[in-house]
């Protein structure tokens, strides 16, 4: 059975940071591109930042110079470290994988920046 857990999400002050992690189980993780999405009330989801299964990485414009995305082959873990977060950062966070037709999804988590 595949599975994709993301933790790591909660309530952060303007400014603050977060680290997000997706622990995957059930496919060959390091054959597969990683990415993370987000969700906003009444937007949609959309993406913020892609590993592929050869460590090559893109950011959207709206996150790059502040979120760093990252995975551990090892650890079948995919991280999203987030720095500098703003309030329209707040959004269900989701991360994704991908190899070929198959593409399967986490369930999210809640990122809410606020003062």
């Amino acid at each position: 059975q595949v599975q994709l857990v993301e933790s790591g999400g909660g309530l952060v002050r303007p400014g603050g940071s977060l680290r997000l992690s997706c622990k995957v189980t059930g496919i060959f993780f390091t054959m597969y591109d990683m990415s993370w999405y987000r969700q906003a009330p009444g937007k949609q989801r959309e993406l913020i930042a892609g590993i592929s299964s050869n460590h090559i990485t893109n950011y959207a414009d709206s996150v790059k110079g502040r979120f760093t995305i990252s995975r551990d082959n090892g650890r079948t873990t995919l991280y999203l470290q987030m720095n500098s977060l703003e309030p329209g950062d707040t959004a269900v966070y989701y991360c994704n994988a991908v190899k070929d037709l198959y593409t399967y999804w986490g369930q999210g988590t809640q990122v809410t920046v606020s003062s």
